[in-house]
């Protein structure tokens, strides 16, 4: 019998797993002692918020992320063939969405392991629910692209886009660009389009707005290193 691959959720900040995390989830992930990890100090650092006992010295930590060669993960599930359970935990929210792990979870079905994904905070779909947007129809674009021409071109695009097939677009941005971002944004959307700004989700600083750019053009938010989820709809 081959162990399962768990995909674990972890928090969206500096918070108690428990708030957030339903506690069957956090009981599955301290009996684990395999992970691969889009951050081991991140990884370890949650395993002990889980529970102060947890035996991280006992534990194995492969990591994959943006710098990983993929052509070297072939062995990271080498515990599922041996019949241990592996967890994929992301650096933040619930792994293999807008996060490398995809990567081992497409090995994992390649290889006939069963892939268990477990309940937790996504700032995608909880920015989604509480933007007052379609819901019914949206797209995540990931990043914008940096340099301020192709960037522009992007979010007129993604307008476009929203205004002919009804659909919901999100996007993110490196948090100390999040005020860059919502300037270009205010020079380039139509007055009449709604923005919903979701920044710090399930923290206590957590702010989820959305207006027209007509509106937001009257009241600029301090977004400054607040991980955020941009979401228009024209």
């Amino acid at each position: 019998m081959k162990g399962n691959l768990y995909l674990i959720p972890t928090t969206l900040g500096e918070q108690q797993p428990a708030d957030v995390i339903p506690a069957k989830v956090l009981g599955i992930a301290a009996q684990l002692r395999h992970f691969v990890v889009e951050n081991t100090r991140t990884a370890r650092r949650f395993l002990r918020a889980v529970d102060p006992e947890f035996p991280i010295d006992d534990s194995d930590f492969v990591e994959l992320n943006e710098h990983t060669d993929l052509s070297t993960i072939g062995q990271y599930l080498d515990a599922c063939e041996r019949g241990e359970h592996v967890g994929l935990m992301s650096e933040a929210g619930v792994p293999a969405v807008a996060d490398p792990g995809n990567a081992v979870v497409a090995m994992a079905h390649s290889k006939g392991i069963r892939v268990v994904p477990l309940s937790g905070p996504s700032s995608i779909i909880l920015s989604m629910m509480a933007s007052g947007l379609n819901g019914q129809n949206f797209a995540f674009n990931g990043y914008l692209p940096v340099k301020p021409a192709e960037r522009a071109k992007a979010i007129r695009n993604y307008e476009k886009r929203s205004l002919t097939e009804g659909q919901t677009q999100l996007f993110i941005e490196a948090p100390y660009r999040n005020n860059a971002l919502f300037d270009d944004l205010m020079h380039n959307l139509r007055h009449e389009t709604r923005l919903c700004i979701a920044a710090d989700i399930t923290l206590e600083t957590e702010f989820i707005l959305t207006l027209t750019v007509g509106e937001w053009l009257k009241r600029k938010p301090e977004l400054h290193k607040r991980p955020a989820i941009f979401a228009i709809l024209a």
